[in-house]
């Protein structure tokens, strides 16, 4: 990333959450590589014409909350003995095979959007980082409600557990930002975006955070990013004994899912983490990988509802 970075040339990035198996291609081999992703506005890449395959229809099968309560439990104990403030708890949840990853892509309305053809696709609302004119910001995304609940913006800025969450996330990437940039700012927090899905409309809240990056960051843009992973939103605080906890907690390997994904292009960038995922198993089988953060207030019943309800897909 650095080398294209110091000869300006565009290129493609897909970080997995481990950071072991990075993809780095330059934007005009895109179309040769078989994937297709879509940010910033802009396609690249190209998705093969659609056959006459099925609508996707999401067969849910949660897992057991047996299962959720024993991983909810261990990071439960982890954060009443002060090892972690925030664990993002995650799970694979199956929902079934009549999947069309290529169709989810082409019509889902979130703006990042990821294909790779026959092992995952994702649709993401979530901004990792941006670079312009010299200025980086960040987006962390903490906090969702159904938009039909009664006064559901209202509900979502005063609860108090997403509060704490937010606030823990926000401080996790100014620090983050910090460390690489200077003059660094909360330019907003906790503003309400509407996400549209196949279930209705949710509410989610955000904020965003900036600094001044020093000139020629472009050279040291990998190790840039790198030094900011993995995302704080999708693990937590403090972050090395967090991930440490998520990696004795979780049941399989992330892969992929909650890594990041961006473009560069010489005095630009954009990315995002990559959420709302669907992945296809060896068995033909398809996973919806989600979950949400757990704080000294979290309610185990509540946490794994909120896993489910963020199965959706964003195609109206």
């Amino acid at each position: 990333m650095n080398e294209f970075g110091k000869k300006r040339e565009p290129f493609l990035f897909l970080i997995d959450y481990h950071m072991e198996r990075g993809v780095v291609i330059p934007v005009s081999d895109i179309p040769d590589s078989g994937l297709a992703c879509r940010i910033g506005g802009k396609n690249y890449g190209t998705v093969a014409p659609e056959k006459a395959t099925p609508r996707t229809e999401l067969n849910i099968k949660p897992v057991p909350k047996a299962q959720y309560a024993a991983a909810f439990n261990n990071v439960a104990d982890k954060i009443k003995r002060g090892d972690s403030y925030l664990v993002n708890l995650t799970f694979k949840t199956p929902i079934g095979r009549r999947i069309n990853m290529a169709h989810i892509f082409r019509n889902a309305t979130s703006p990042y959007r990821f294909l790779w053809p026959g092992r995952f696709v994702f649709f993401s609302p979530e901004s990792f980082v941006k670079i312009e004119h010299g200025i980086i910001r960040s987006y962390p995304m903490k906090g969702t409600i159904d938009a039909a609940c009664p006064e559901a913006e209202k509900q979502l800025l005063a609860d108090y557990k997403e509060r704490c969450e937010h606030n823990t996330i926000v401080d996790l990437i100014r620090n983050d930002i910090s460390a690489i940039a200077d003059n660094v700012k909360i330019e907003r927090f906790r503003y309400i975006e509407k996400i549209k899905t196949h279930k209705g409309e949710l509410l989610q809240s955000s904020s965003e955070i900036s600094g001044q990056l020093s000139d020629g960051w472009q050279d040291k843009i990998g190790d840039y990013l790198f030094s900011m992973l993995p995302a704080g939103s999708i693990s937590g605080a403090p972050k090395r004994r967090t991930v440490e906890i998520i990696a004795e907690s979780e049941t399989t390997p992330r892969g992929y899912y909650t890594g990041i994904m961006g473009i560069f292009e010489c005095d630009r960038l954009e990315s995002c983490v990559a959420i709302r995922y669907i992945e296809k198993g060896e068995n033909g089988e398809y996973y919806y990988r989600s979950g949400g953060g757990i704080t000294s207030c979290s309610r185990l019943e509540d946490e794994y509802e909120e896993m489910i309800s963020k199965i959706y897909v964003p195609v109206i």
